[in-house]
């Protein structure tokens, strides 16, 4: 090597095979005798070639970027689901970019536009809410770029979304207050325009209707997925003349509202009010009691979601034939915040 940086020459001359075989090493063809991928690598590991990204783009057309578009109230969901993409991208030449939009903008498509067209990225994972939307998938199409939507339920083929079953597991988690002998349950709803707040309320209304429980006047209170909005519904319920003895709330930060307003109130979770939340972030397991709650499979989903994003270039050949799944259970988890009603 005439510099102290190793090419693709080098790594073809020392292993004796031709620059367009270690291309295609590189570039995990499937095209390869074993021997020969494994000479190519080797000889790659003991001199440090490290392939450059922007010539490998060019030479391929093809950019190695997989995009994160985002409008969540909830950071730490956001967090859980950067994760599970840097997961799902692990040991492939693909990087993460992430592009938060405001969906309320009038200008969020042209937004956008604009990041697809200028950064080209190879995909987008389009998490909810704005996965809802269909402008954006069929933007998505109309500029070549591939896409998976995130959801609580499916939006799309199965190629294209990954899913969680929030509804069914709702029904179970009310089911368990219920079980427990509580009666008056009430909600703290997601915000509208959410198709997990939407998913979630028709878990909470069947498992009431399958029980024979009445939904009380008021027992509903509006939340938008956040701590203060959760203190503001509970202070809402727990003021009622005959407050409920359990609420549902459709996220763990406003099940840590309305524990906050019971607490100031003076009353005692579980013993005066049962608490469930959704999502099972690490906020759950922290609180006092800790939280029954649903662990919603962000990271879980965000994986797969990369994984498909990538499934036309990253040859695994250990590929596990269950990674086409796009379908993934919730799972209700059960801590300190429930308990029978006081008699």
């Amino acid at each position: 090597m005439k510099s102290g940086k190793p090419t693709i020459n080098d790594v073809a001359r020392i292993a004796g095979v031709s620059k367009k075989t270690v291309s295609r090493v590189i570039n995990r063809s499937p095209l390869l005798h074993v021997a020969t991928r494994a000479k190519v690598e080797g000889v790659i590991a003991e001199i440090g070639f490290v392939p450059n990204p922007q010539a490998r783009a060019l030479a391929l057309r093809r950019n190695f970027l997989i995009g994160l578009i985002h409008d969540n109230p909830n950071a730490q969901t956001v967090l859980n689901v950067q994760q599970g993409m840097l997961q799902g991208l692990r040991d492939t030449e693909f990087e993460l970019i992430v592009r938060p939009v405001d969906r309320h903008s009038p200008e969020m498509l042209a937004d956008v536009r604009r990041f697809l067209e200028c950064q080209r990225p190879h995909g987008v994972l389009l998490m909810p809410p704005i996965a809802e939307n269909e402008a954006l998938p069929a933007l998505c199409r109309e500029v070549g770029c591939r896409y998976v939507r995130m959801g609580s339920a499916v939006l799309d083929t199965p190629d294209r979304t990954v899913a969680s079953n929030d509804s069914h597991v709702v029904v179970e988690a009310v089911a368990h207050l219920i079980a427990q002998g509580h009666a008056r349950i009430a909600i703290i709803a997601g915000p509208d325009g959410f198709l997990s707040a939407a998913e979630r309320r028709k878990g909470f209304d069947s498992a009431l209707a399958a029980a024979g429980i009445a939904l009380l006047p008021g027992f509903v209170a509006a939340g938008a997925y956040t701590f203060e909005s959760g203190i503001a519904a509970g202070d809402q319920l727990l003021d009622l003349p005959q407050p409920p003895t359990a609420i549902f709330a459709c996220n763990d930060e406003m099940a840590a509202g309305a524990l906050h307003a019971a607490r100031r109130r003076g009353l005692s979770v579980p013993e005066d009010l049962s608490l469930i939340g959704f999502d099972d972030t690490g906020l759950a397991a922290h609180l006092w009691p800790p939280l029954t709650t649903v662990r919603w499979p962000g990271m879980v989903l965000a994986r797969q979601a990369a994984r498909k994003l990538i499934a036309d270039t990253f040859v695994d050949a250990e590929a596990d034939p269950a990674d086409e799944r796009w379908l993934f259970e919730s799972q209700l988890v059960l801590r300190d915040s429930v308990a029978p009603p006081r008699r």
